[in-house]
């Protein structure tokens, strides 16, 4: 069995190593070091993390002004306080294009017993609607490394979506800003993930693939910039579109297919997500269940859809 590791705990592993490169680099975090493991980088570079305590806004603001000062701060909370702070983060990061970077936990469903309030299941859709705003959502631990690194040496704002449940770690595959990832090649259906889904629609393949199905599977770890060539490549060699992510169909990694293919061919397409409602509180487990996100349930409703 693969070796798992909570995406968290990887971000938190990177900036320590980033610390260590690029004395730049300065963290900040509201209140919550222990669950986002920015605690790992607080313990190292002691002089160069900032408690901001539970305030999301002055966090980014202190960071937006850190960044006109040469630095490259890394603001950190868990992905559902994004909304305490869009504000700051659309006026006082993005607008001016400051070189601020934000890596937000605990975002998804698999968040767990803490319940709807505190599941972001909108988060991706509020990032990428802001103007150069850089997207990432990385799919494991050796991802995570490669959004970090690839973020601090990004000019501009940076959203990096990590997850508390631990998860397989795959072999590091070739990385790059703004481009998917084959993870498997088809011909009768493609379905396109990102982040921890990956785990679950590995699964839905080995069952279509036992139905006697050619199934295709791209992850997207980047989805603003958003890979078009690859998805539209995918889309007219298959036909058959599905999308799987741990986020609301709306706004999400469905949209960003979506829109590459509107009107660019003939495709069934369908997408599969959170359907325009909160999260609540349960275990993992039994959430991805509720939510029709296990590999048994997408591989069922290809099926199901074809």
């Amino acid at each position: 069995m693969a070796e798992k590791k909570s995406i968290r705990v990887a971000y938190g592993e990177a900036l320590v190593k980033l610390g260590a490169e690029n004395e730049k680099v300065v963290v900040l975090d509201a209140d919550l070091a222990q669950a986002t493991m920015t605690k790992d980088f607080k313990a190292a570079y002691p002089g160069r993390f900032y408690d901001c305590g539970i305030a999301e806004a002055n966090m980014v603001d202190m960071a937006a002004g850190m960044s006109t000062m040469g630095l490259i701060p890394f603001c950190s909370t868990f992905a559902v306080f994004a909304g305490r702070s869009y504000d700051q983060i659309r006026n006082g990061v993005c607008y001016p294009k400051f070189n601020v970077k934000f890596g937000f936990s605990h975002a998804g469903i698999t968040l767990g017993e803490d319940g709807g309030s505190h599941m972001a299941v909108e988060d991706i859709a509020l990032m990428r609607v802001l103007p150069g705003m850089t997207v990432f959502v990385p799919s494991d631990a050796n991802e995570c490394y490669q959004c970090v690194e690839a973020a601090a040496k990004i000019e501009g704002p940076v959203y990096i979506r990590t997850a508390r449940l631990p998860s397989p770690v795959y072999d590091p595959r070739p990385f790059e800003v703004g481009k998917g990832t084959v993870i498997e090649d088809g011909s009768d259906l493609v379905i396109f993930t990102c982040g921890i889904m990956l785990e679950h629609t590995l699964e839905a393949i080995s069952v279509l693939k036992a139905k006697g199905l050619k199934p295709a599977l791209v992850s997207f770890h980047t989805l603003k910039p958003f890979d078009e060539a690859l998805a539209l490549h995918y889309a007219q060699k298959c036909g058959k579109v599905f999308t799987v992510e741990e986020h609301s169909v709306i706004g999400g990694l469905g949209d960003a297919v979506a829109s590459t293919l509107c009107g660019r061919g003939s495709f069934t397409f369908r997408k599969i997500g959170i359907q325009d409602s909160f999260g609540q509180s349960g275990k993992p487990a039994d959430l991805l269940v509720e939510y029709g996100l296990t590999g048994a349930q997408i591989a069922q409703t290809v099926l199901e859809s074809i």
